[in-house]
């Protein structure tokens, strides 16, 4: 038992580090709480569903319970949550910012713009649970007392791609170079010459991105639903506060080992108690590395 749950740790862990990615760097670049980031879970995973519903999840191949379609249908969702996720921005946070709020005034318009976001959702798809398909996949034995889903291998495997495409363009290109400097130092990647708007737009636009990744794929095992996103919050949070803010492996590393402690603990715990891991996880790096694992302490 405790094997099967290391590996299903691993596959929930990989889909939370989708969703910390983002938030990751939202923390670290905009220098506030977006709990708005929940919502673009949820957002990801039902724009998807509603291109699944008129091109159809495909034939499965491959051993996976999904075509090609949902593939299409995972990155379409995707950015367009990236773009709502800048055009909330747009319209919240960067008047805000321009007319000097504090960080804890945009925590709470962050909030708020959670909860509109969340009851438009309900208001157009209702609070009823969908499918994106209605295959049925049986486990794969690998090792005796493990067992994983086609599904789950290509979930992981995507999400390690997503990560080395994610770290070479902030190694590499222009203006991921221009985040990390905005991560570092705002005021003085501004001396140097760097577009702040691009970046902060760059930034909204990746957060939204991974967030509908992590939530399409957590909507395919099994089901979607309104509070999708909002049950993965303190997960993804948890992860990316764990890592250490503004650390993308730190994130990956936090998601792996959140998800693994998740699933530990509903081996001697009530599955209604699996809220309180990452709360109690949160609660430990806090006290104990408040930088997290991969962070660097601030002088």
């Amino acid at each position: 038992m405790i094997l099967q749950a290391l590996t299903d740790g691993v596959f929930t862990g990989a889909i939370v580090s989708l969703g910390a990615i983002g938030l990751s760097l939202t923390l670290q670049i905009m220098r506030f709480a977006n709990f708005a980031h929940a919502e673009f879970m949820t957002i990801g995973a039902y724009l998807a569903l509603a291109v699944v519903t008129f091109i159809g999840p495909g034939t499965p191949t491959m051993g996976l319970s999904f075509g090609w379609q949902l593939l299409l249908a995972a990155l379409l969702a995707s950015v367009l949550a990236g773009a709502m996720s800048w055009w909330l921005d747009l319209l919240v946070f960067r008047p805000l910012r321009r007319s000097g709020a504090a960080s804890l005034v945009l925590v709470f318009a962050a909030f708020g713009a959670a909860l509109v976001l969340r009851h438009i959702l309900v208001l157009i798809w209702g609070h009823d649970s969908y499918f994106y398909t209605r295959e049925l996949q049986l486990g794969v034995m690998i090792l005796p007392g493990m067992r994983v889903l086609p599904d789950q291998v290509f979930i992981l495997a995507l999400t390690v791609l997503l990560v080395i495409v994610l770290h070479l363009y902030l190694t590499f290109h222009r203006t991921g170079i221009a985040m990390r400097a905005m991560a570092e130092s705002p005021t003085l990647a501004q001396v140097c010459g760097i577009r702040v708007d691009s970046v902060v737009r760059t930034t909204w636009l990746i957060s939204g991105f991974m967030a509908a990744m992590a939530g399409v794929f957590s909507g395919l095992t099994p089901q979607l639903h309104p509070e999708l996103g909002s049950n993965l919050l303190l997960s993804v949070f948890a992860a990316a506060i764990f890592g250490g803010v503004g650390s993308l492996p730190g994130a990956v590393i936090g998601g792996l080992l959140v998800g693994i402690a998740e699933n530990l603990f509903l081996l001697v715990a009530n599955p209604g108690y699996k809220p309180a891991m990452p709360f109690l996880l949160l609660l430990g790096v806090l006290w104990l590395r408040p930088q997290g694992l991969l962070g660097e302490k601030s002088s």
